[in-house]
């Protein structure tokens, strides 16, 4: 029987090689299954930061002059909401106020992309943006015309989903009307005032929603806070067209009848002089503001002013309208700096 051993030997050889074998296989399957679930997920976060990064730019444009101002308006005014006779104690809106800061940026984020989708979609507007701004999202390839207007039908509802839950619903269903009204039925186009008027309300609407959601309760019709927001309407009415300066030639080649194209340069520049004259000493006398918060407002107010007057080149025009910008978020404060007793 000895004949059988080396039979014997050379199975457990074979068997060991085998089994060998079997666990070396196991080892570079388990050397491999990390790597591809680390390419995986590099993959997954280069997907979201591409298109996280096409929303975003969809927005940029308006960070200065929706996001910022909206946001510091919903937080001072919900601050303040004792000065517009809302029966809320300070301390109960501070805290609240603090909590919902990010449901604040969310709820302006969401209203604010579909209506900058639809504003960026249109034919001419992407011919345009090929020269004036090729960064943007459709102009510079990251999404078709077709995936961004996809992309905003279904942005617009989810807007009023937001707004459901966060608060500033009656808000953000206006601003789908304005934005439709602006950007699909020529609202912003066939006349500079009704044109002007879009931007008021709009602006009324974002700083509003932006108060109602920083508080966390709907907002009361109070006698001075209509009359305030009807104040904020009339000032953004009668300056807002200083962002239509430096644009000009743009917007006559879409045919938008805007302010300077409709009335001329010089007579829309002195027009938005005189408003800015007036009102940056009219707000601050409203709320009582203090003599530094009134000086400042008419320093700011003079200087827009002077510049509009003086400096018409297009980098001076944006300029005046970034200091505008600024302007506007000091008045969007006086109710916090008031020296108006609750």
């Amino acid at each position: 029987m000895n004949f059988l051993v080396p039979v014997k030997e050379q199975f457990h050889r074979s068997a060991g090689t085998f089994i060998g074998l079997g666990s070396a296989a196991k080892s570079l399957e388990a050397f491999h299954e990390p790597r591809v679930i680390f390419s995986s997920l590099a993959a997954i976060i280069n997907y979201l930061s591409f298109h996280g990064y096409s929303l975003w730019l969809f927005t940029f444009s308006d960070l200065k002059t929706i996001v910022g101002p909206s946001l510091v308006f919903g937080i001072a005014n919900g601050l303040a909401a004792s000065n517009y006779e809302l029966e809320i104690p300070s301390l109960m809106a501070s805290q609240e106020v603090r909590r919902r800061t990010p449901l604040v940026v969310l709820w302006i984020w969401m209203n604010l992309l579909p209506f900058t989708i639809n504003n960026q979609t249109a034919e001419d507007a992407i011919e345009e943006d090929r020269i004036n701004k090729p960064w943007r999202t459709v102009p510079s390839g990251r999404m078709s015309p077709r995936q961004a207007k996809n992309l905003m039908l279904a942005l617009y509802p989810l807007a009023i989903v937001t707004a459901l839950l966060t608060g500033g619903v009656r808000q953000s269903t206006s601003l789908v009307i304005l934005g439709v009204w602006y950007n699909n039925f020529a609202g912003g186009d066939i006349s500079s005032l009704l044109r002007n008027m879009i931007n008021a309300f709009g602006y009324v609407c974002f700083t509003s929603g932006a108060m109602e959601v920083a508080l966390g309760i709907p907002l009361p019709l109070s006698l001075r806070l209509v009359r305030w927001f009807g104040v904020l309407a009339a000032v953004i009415f009668s300056t807002v067209h200083l962002q239509d300066m430096y644009d000009q030639m743009g917007d006559q080649a879409r045919g938008r009848k805007t302010v300077p194209l409709v009335i001329g340069d010089g007579k829309a520049r002195w027009s938005i002089s005189f408003a800015m004259i007036f009102w940056g000493y009219v707000c601050p006398r409203y709320w009582h503001g203090g003599t530094m918060v009134s000086l400042m407002s008419i320093l700011l107010a003079t200087v827009i002013a002077a510049r509009g007057l003086l400096l018409r080149t297009v980098s001076s025009d944006r300029l005046t309208f970034k200091i505008w910008n600024a302007w506007m978020t000091l008045v969007f404060v006086l109710p916090l700096l008031s020296q108006r007793e609750g």
